[in-house]
C-alpha cells in the first residue's frame, strides 16, 4: 500500500468514527499504537474534523456572544495543536530518511511532506461533507447536481495530491529532495510576542 492509500484510509476512519456521534466533545479514541506513524495521522485528521465542526458552529447567525468567544478561543487552540502535530509528522519523515545521501542538485520543495498531508487531511473532510449534501434528503436536483460536480473535482484533487506527495516522498528517499522542519513561530497566542497580550500584561 502506498502511503498516500494508509492516509486517506486512516483519515477516512477517522471521520466516519466522530460522525458516529457527530459531537465536539467526543473523547479521541485513537485505534493506533503511539509509537506508530497511524498515530499521528488520525490525531491530526480528528483534530480537523472537530475544528471543522466548531468553525460550522460559530457561523451560526444566532450564537450566543460568550459562546462565539469560547468557541474562537478553542479553534485558536486547535489550530496550535494541529499545527504541532504536523510539525510531529514532519520529524517522523526526517528520522526515517536522515541516513539518505543528498544527490548533487537536489533541491528543497516548497511544502514539507507533513504540510502536504495536512492538505490531504482536509480534502479527505469536503469529500466526505460534499457527498453528505450529494446525499441530502430535501435538497433539490439543482442542489445535488451542483455538489456532485464539486464532488468530483475534490475527488480528482485527491487523486492529484496524493500523486505528488508520493513523488515527493520517494524523491526525498532517493536524496533528490531534502527537507527541513522549521517550528513554526505562532505568535498570536504568545504573551510576548503578541502586543494586545503584552499591553494587557503592563
Amino acid at each position: 500500500m502506498q502511503f498516500t492509500e494508509n492516509c486517506n484510509s486512516i483519515f477516512s476512519q477517522s471521520i466516519e468514527k466522530y460522525h458516529i456521534k457527530d459531537h465536539v466533545d467526543t473523547p479521541i479514541e485513537n485505534p493506533f499504537e503511539k509509537e506508530d506513524i497511524q498515530h499521528l495521522l488520525y490525531l491530526k485528521n480528528w483534530i480537523d474534523t472537530v475544528q471543522w465542526h466548531l468553525e460550522d458552529i460559530i457561523r451560526d447567525p444566532n450564537i450566543d456572544p460568550e459562546e462565539a468567544l469560547k468557541i474562537k478561543r478553542r479553534i485558536d487552540a486547535s489550530n496550535q495543536e494541529r499545527t504541532d502535530v504536523v510539525e510531529y509528522i514532519d520529524s517522523w519523515f526526517l528520522e526515517k530518511y536522515k541516513d539518505v545521501q543528498v544527490t548533487p542538485g537536489a533541491s528543497i520543495n516548497t511544502e514539507s511532506p507533513a504540510w502536504a498531508i495536512d492538505r490531504l487531511s482536509i480534502l479527505a473532510l469536503k469529500i466526505y461533507h460534499m457527498n453528505e449534501e450529494v446525499e441530502r434528503e430535501g435538497a433539490t436536483e439543482e442542489h445535488k447536481a451542483a455538489c456532485t460536480t464539486k464532488l468530483n473535482i475534490l475527488l480528482e484533487q485527491r487523486v492529484d495530491l496524493s500523486t505528488a506527495i508520493e513523488e515527493l516522498v520517494n524523491d526525498i528517499a532517493a536524496g533528490k529532495k531534502f527537507m527541513k522542519v522549521y517550528k513554526q513561530m505562532k505568535m498570536y497566542n504568545d504573551p510576548s510576542l503578541n502586543p494586545v497580550l503584552y499591553k494587557e500584561g503592563k
